[in-house]
């Protein structure tokens, strides 16, 4: 498919210099259905990328759009505050029944504001309020959002020194394999935690992902997740898991870490929670960390009442039993065994991931940006991940079928090869 980039003259006389998406992706998206895209000159793409994974159930989702369409037709309410609605109680019911009670989770549930960050900075507020402490403690190579909180807790140098201010009262720690398995996990850590003179004051909470997705998909072992959790009740410190981009089935069941059969104090979730794209996040705490006074944190958009209505469509549909993990299991082994192949055709690659979340590494870091231009030209949407951006990443819908995640991965396979 050969792709003529598009007069982008109102975008670029209008629109900031901070956009990035659309750099790499020259045309103008007109509809979207599935896992397909569609610009304004009839060009159709496969989207391996699913809004950042913010789409696990596709674009236009038919289930969900009915529902949205009925809820908008009958004046239900759009905008709530955090007041009750009918919406609200929908989904908070939804949840309970798909998701906490079959997997025994006692969690509070709190709407923060429309987006991940937002998530993140009520998760470490509360954190820092239960144990009167200043201190967080993240992982290399984490990525945890824009906003200062945030970023104070993200590895990446270059959007930490968007903040324009010193990020503050977060200290980082090496991710499982960062030393390649050379150290003992947890060796640093403990260490400066028991040494008085470590200069390290004691953290509040530790924030991790267990799979990294803008930091290179770097997949988190389960027995390194169980010893975490183990330290962090060991040394009295909240254990936060950031289940924004990992969450919501992206890596087999709901939540990332279940696999690791553990309980974090405090679980972030945002993107693909609403189901449809739509603004939406959530914190969850364990009732007992529940200490908040009556608006102390709060927020003109936390009540998305047509996201809600998407959100307990999305639990009802594809949550109410266990055949969407099994899918996105299924699917994630098409995917692996495809990546496989190319790694062993192609020197200096390698892959990983989990689920539907997988990472194709290059040694020479700037191809993998070459492999995504190429990809694009050829219909796939594909973006980088990592510290240099050496990863491809593949975040396709959940819901997408077994040809068109064929077909994708077919296109990656070329796309390679004819960057090679």
């Amino acid at each position: 498919m050969t792709i003529t980039p598009p007069a982008l003259s109102v975008f670029e006389a209008l629109e900031s210099e901070v956009r990035s998406y659309c750099r790499g992706w020259p045309a103008v998206f007109d509809r979207a259905q599935g896992s397909h895209m569609f610009d304004e000159d009839g060009h159709t793409y496969l989207d391996f990328f699913a809004g950042a994974g913010s789409l696990n159930y596709g674009h236009n989702n038919p289930v969900l759009k009915r529902a949205l369409i009925d809820y908008i037709e009958r004046d239900g309410v759009t905008h709530g505050l955090d007041m009750s609605t009918t919406a609200k109680r929908a989904f908070l019911e939804s949840f309970q029944n798909n998701i906490l009670r079959p997997r025994d989770l006692p969690y509070k549930v709190m709407f923060p504001g429309p987006t991940g960050t937002n998530a993140v900075e009520a998760a470490l507020k509360l954190a820092r309020k239960v144990k009167g402490r200043e201190s967080i403690v993240s992982f290399t190579n984490a990525f945890h959002g824009m906003s200062l909180g945030s970023l104070a807790v993200t590895g990446n140098a270059f959007k930490r020194a968007g903040a324009g201010i010193p990020l503050v009262h977060g200290t980082p720690m090496p991710f499982d394999n960062y030393f390649d398995g050379t150290v003992p996990d947890f060796l640093w850590f403990e260490r400066l935690l028991e040494d008085q003179g470590s200069g390290l004051n004691q953290p509040a909470a530790v924030i991790v992902e267990t799979v990294q997705g803008e930091g290179g998909i770097n997949v988190a072992r389960p027995e390194w997740l169980r010893a975490l959790a183990e330290l962090c009740e060991r040394q009295d410190m909240l254990l936060i898991v950031d289940d924004i981009q990992m969450g919501c089935g992206r890596t087999g069941a709901f939540f990332s870490f279940e696999e690791a059969g553990i309980t974090p104090d405090i679980v972030t979730v945002s993107k693909s929670i609403s189901g449809y794209g739509m603004p939406m996040s959530l914190a969850l705490f364990k009732p007992e960390l529940d200490i908040w006074e009556p608006g102390e944190h709060n927020g003109t958009f936390r009540g998305n009442n047509p996201a809600f209505v998407t959100a307990a469509a999305t639990l009802d549909t594809y949550w109410a039993d266990s055949q969407m993990e099994k899918q996105t299991l299924a699917r994630g082994e098409q995917v692996e065994q495809a990546l496989r192949a190319i790694c062993e055709e192609q020197s200096g690659t390698h892959f990983r991931g989990r689920g539907l979340v997988w990472g194709l590494e290059f040694e020479d870091k700037p191809r993998a940006s070459a492999v995504c231009k190429r990809a694009f030209e050829l219909g796939l949407l594909v973006e980088t991940s990592g510290p240099e951006s050496e990863v491809v990443k593949l975040l396709p819908a959940l819901t997408i079928s077994p040809d068109d995640l064929d077909e994708g991965l077919r296109t990656l396979a070329r796309a390679v090869r004819e960057t090679a």
